[in-house]
């Protein structure tokens, strides 16, 4: 029962954050909102960790039901509100002020996509390699590509209106 114990105390630690944030971009930026979908992430990861096969990487199963966790929260409200700020995305060479501006608006455009491509940009913006976010969603590495273009051009468009 230590080795387990462990074992979940390190994943924990390793990807608490990134999971944290993912969540904050399917609750519009509600932070306790966001806690408690990580914290249903991590509980869920608990129970089912000494099931887990192996076929791919651990990362990638715990993405997986955070990604669940977050659709299944979306699906019981129906309702979306206007993304908060997520730290940690760059945009260089502008004012603190013109940041919080820009995240703002790219987050506002990405609340207005389905829910697969909201997932894929969220993955996406968290740095996920994208064969890590196929894997994650079940579809093709090239499928995977041309949708990051897409939607990538969709929120260009969204932001420049």
């Amino acid at each position: 029962m230590k080795n387990i114990e462990s074992k979940f105390e390190d994943l924990y630690n390793a990807n608490y954050n990134k999971v944290l944030r993912l969540c904050l971009g399917y609750s519009n930026g509600d932070s306790m909102l966001a806690k408690d979908l990580a914290q249903d992430v991590f509980i869920k990861v608990w129970e089912n960790l000494k099931s887990f096969r192996s076929e791919s990487n651990i990362s990638t199963w715990i993405y997986r039901i955070a990604v669940n966790t977050c659709l299944l929260n979306l699906r019981k409200k129906k309702t979306l509100k206007v993304l908060g700020e997520v730290k940690d995305l760059e945009i260089d060479n502008d004012s603190s002020a013109e940041k919080e501006f820009k995240l703002k608006q790219l987050y506002e455009c990405i609340s207005f996509l389905n829910k697969e491509s909201k997932s894929i940009i969220l993955l996406e913006l968290e740095g996920i390699p994208q064969k890590e976010i196929a894997e994650i969603m079940g579809i093709s590495h090239q499928a995977i590509r041309v949708r990051i273009h897409r939607i990538k051009n969709e929120l260009t468009k969204c932001v420049k209106k």
